[in-house]
């Protein structure tokens, strides 16, 4: 019996192996296709026009996964951007970001989006491990060199073990904090419920032995890392997401609505879109510096 369901475990590992190179493999094509067409993401608001004439549309390639992409109209102000890996909460799927996905599509954005679990239970380190391989496998298949990376609530953490832990940053050119609750938040209690299905409530918490050490480790040199916070999140307050080495902005929205509103897509975008070191958005501070 037990030889059986070693048996079958393996052929589960193998089904699981081949369909993620399959649903790899498309969105690769998807941004080589956009390469291709010499499509251009738009520039920032405060250096240039943005493309004209762009003509959104969808792929859904093989084993359901689904990529955005967008078909603009050439642009001689455009610019070429890396790809958007968009990443989603605690508690939440693929469905949460799914408008900010298609906004940010909208604005010419590359954007892919993977499934981290089946509500994202499980430990962030595994997360951030299963997030490094997918980065891996897409540079290994389009040859772009880096990724942005855009990622809300406790999805931010994994990015951060990602760009920390497992070397991140050789990949990694901007990444985008949103309502990431950098010392915890003890509404996690409320999901402690969930611990036996996976370690995130528990590495949630104010002082969990997750945190401790992501803290204890420094942000490496290379990528920019932007936090943005809503001045009426409950769940992640401005406070809990501001800390050194990042620059920080608080908009007047929730922490759903981070998700949600439009104008929150139209300033990640514009942060995406500027160029290098440039302060792209007005109320941007260093984390060092926190005003609150």
């Amino acid at each position: 019996m037990k030889v059986i369901d070693g048996i079958l475990a393996r052929a589960r590992h193998l089904r699981r192996m081949v369909g993620d190179g399959v649903v790899d493999s498309a969105k690769a094509a998807v941004y080589v296709r956009q390469l291709l067409r010499g499509n251009r993401a738009p520039p920032s608001i405060l250096s240039g026009p943005r493309v004209q004439g762009a003509r959104p549309s969808m792929a859904v390639p093989a084993s359901g996964a689904q990529t955005s992409h967008l078909s603009p109209a050439p642009s001689p102000h455009a610019v070429m951007l890396p790809p958007v890996l968009l990443l989603h909460g605690y508690l939440a799927t693929r469905g949460s970001v799914h408008l900010l996905e298609e906004r940010l599509t909208a604005f010419g954005h590359v954007v892919m989006t993977y499934r981290l679990g089946p509500v994202h239970l499980g430990d962030i380190r595994d997360s951030a491990g299963f997030i490094a391989r997918k980065v891996e496998s897409l540079v290994s298949q389009t040859g772009v060199e880096k990724v942005d990376v855009v990622a809300h609530s406790m999805g931010g953490l994994v990015a951060l073990d990602y760009l920390k832990r497992l070397q991140g940053h050789r990949r990694v050119r901007r990444l985008v904090l949103l309502g990431t609750p950098i010392l915890g938040t003890w509404t996690a209690l409320l999901g402690i419920a969930t611990a036996p299905l996976g370690r995130a409530a528990l590495q949630l918490l104010p002082g969990s032995s997750f945190l401790r050490d992501l803290g204890r480790m420094p942000i490496p040199a290379g990528p920019e890392v932007i936090a943005i916070s809503g001045d009426r999140d409950w769940l992640a307050p401005p406070h809990t997401t501001v800390f050194e080495g990042v620059r920080c902005l608080a908009l007047a929205t929730g922490h759903s609505g981070l998700l949600v509103d439009e104008s929150v897509a139209r300033t990640i975008s514009d942060i995406l879109a500027a160029a290098p070191s440039a302060k792209p958005v007005d109320g941007l501070f260093d984390g060092a510096g926190d005003p609150h």
